[in-house]
């Protein structure tokens, strides 16, 4: 008790369960603290350091939590023991922190936690020291890549694609450089149309304006696309291709189902519409056959390792139609020769080992840890989310604008992203904002945070009279 309380007098000023939280942190950190080490009770805590029993008792299941305790009916509290751990526990190791910037909470971007993927990837960093020098000192070029690119398969075999090898696959600089080559790929003219959904993704919108393409946006409903209101402007503006994601829809998380699938396929079939999928946020098997699967000849889908694994890598996947592969090819030469040959190396031996399976499954546990901790704080608002996808969409109560809420959230140190980021200029922006997960911070510094905006949407700005 003793070690804990003088740790817990050396923390920073903050709330007293986040002080303890981090205490015990220390504490096993530096090994003052061992493995199987039992904990004071609650109740004698409480006492030691004069604060209330339900304060320990939060900072407890916290730690309980993040897997650095572990509680056992009528014997106590104890700090986790690996040895001791299910096999399924023994192969999650704690979530590291990455230390945040002073003052500030970026809720902009969903950041992944480590769950072991870094060490996964520096490992495999050294590895490639063996590479032969022959191929450090070669252009890229596709044939060299088929390794990675049945990797890439293997990676995405959650994913329902239709008839699919390796050779449909062409590797490309993350997610939104595979967005931008199907376009240089399937547009046509001085001034193709794309249709994007009302809300979507922007890196979709920037992608055309590179393409001097006019983008026109679509209507949803819960279920996605309004497969009418996508006939009519497809005829009307002659549309050449849909960008759209239809298993975790950005920013609102919404599912688009079979049925409605289908209808937006058969809609695109008959009038010749090209179908972009952008798969990226995806973390869970898919529930529904992707676009490819229902359009092999205008199907087209695209995903990366960024929200996966680690955004750093830039590395994506784009899955062409069958008869487009080529194109698609000729496409990413062009604009680039292909990908660097130690990158493409160093994808193909991560996916090849099943450490970095493992690592997903607990990147994915740990999101949906910090996805229930948001929806708890703010369940009395009007949230839609999915416990495997990293960010909330939020509409806002009465009494605020979304700009106005950005801006008192950025005051109270928190940045967000507005709706506005989701619609194109002319566009009509909704009263809300999308939350995005940040694992790089420890569990209780991200619920302060969300707590933060509670409070904020607790009390709306006084309305003026007109």
């Amino acid at each position: 008790m003793d070690t804990i309380k003088e740790l817990y007098g050396a923390q920073a000023a903050a709330p007293k369960y986040r002080m303890l939280a981090a205490a015990v942190r220390q504490g096993v950190a530096e090994g003052r603290l061992s493995e199987g080490e039992r904990l004071p009770p609650v109740r004698d805590l409480a006492w030691q350091l004069q604060i209330t029993p339900g304060t320990v008792a939060r900072a407890y299941t916290i730690l309980t939590d993040e897997g650095l305790l572990r509680g056992e009916v009528g014997r106590g509290t104890f700090v986790a023991d690996r040895s001791a751990l299910s096999a399924e526990e023994q192969s999650a190791p704690l979530v590291k922190y990455v230390p945040q910037a002073s003052g500030v909470t970026n809720l902009f971007y969903s950041r992944p936690p480590d769950v072991g993927q870094v060490d996964l990837i520096r490992a495999s960093l050294g590895r490639l020291t063996g590479m032969p020098a022959q191929a450090l000192l070669e252009y890229p070029n596709s044939e060299r890549f088929s390794d990675t690119r049945q990797a890439a398969l293997r990676w995405m075999s959650d994913a329902v694609l239709g008839p699919v090898d390796e050779a449909d696959v062409v590797l490309s600089h993350g997610g939104q450089s595979g967005v931008s080559m199907v376009m240089q790929t399937v547009l046509r003219g001085p001034t193709p149309v794309v249709l994007v959904e009302a809300l979507s993704y922007p890196g979709f919108r920037r992608a055309a304006e590179l393409c001097r393409a006019k983008v026109v946006t679509v209507p949803m409903d819960e279920q996605g696309l309004i497969p009418e209101a996508l006939d009519a402007l497809t005829q009307k503006h002659d549309a050449q291709l849909l960008c759209t994601s239809a298993e975790v829809h950005n920013p609102t998380s919404r599912f688009t189902p079979q049925s409605r699938r289908e209808a937006i396929a058969d809609i695109a079939a008959r009038r010749g519409l090209a179908v972009l999928e952008d798969d990226c946020y995806r973390l869970a098997p898919s529930r529904a056959p992707t676009y490819r699967a229902l359009l092999p000849e205008l199907g087209w889908y695209v995903s990366s390792v960024s929200k996966s694994l680690a955004p750093s890598l830039r590395v994506g996947f784009v899955v062409a139609p069958r008869r487009h592969a080529a194109a698609l090819r000729r496409t990413a030469e062009h604009g680039f020769f292909g990908l660097a040959v130690p990158l493409a190396w160093l994808i193909a031996d991560l996916l090849a080992r099943p450490e970095t399976w493992e690592a997903v499954d607990r990147l994915r546990a740990a999101t949906a840890r910090y996805v229930r901790a948001a929806v708890n704080l703010l369940g009395g608002y009007d949230v839609t989310y999915s416990e495997d996808v990293p960010f909330l969409w939020l509409r806002l109560p009465e009494g605020w604008r979304v700009g106005a809420f950005v801006q008192a959230a950025e005051a109270a140190g928190i940045t967000l992203r507005g709706a506005e980021h989701f619609v194109p200029r002319d566009g009509i922006v909704p009263q809300a904002v999308r939350i995005s997960i940040n694992a790089h911070m420890a569990l209780d510094a991200f619920e302060a945070a969300i707590t933060k905006l509670r409070d904020l949407l607790d009390a709306p700005p006084e309305r003026l009279a007109v």
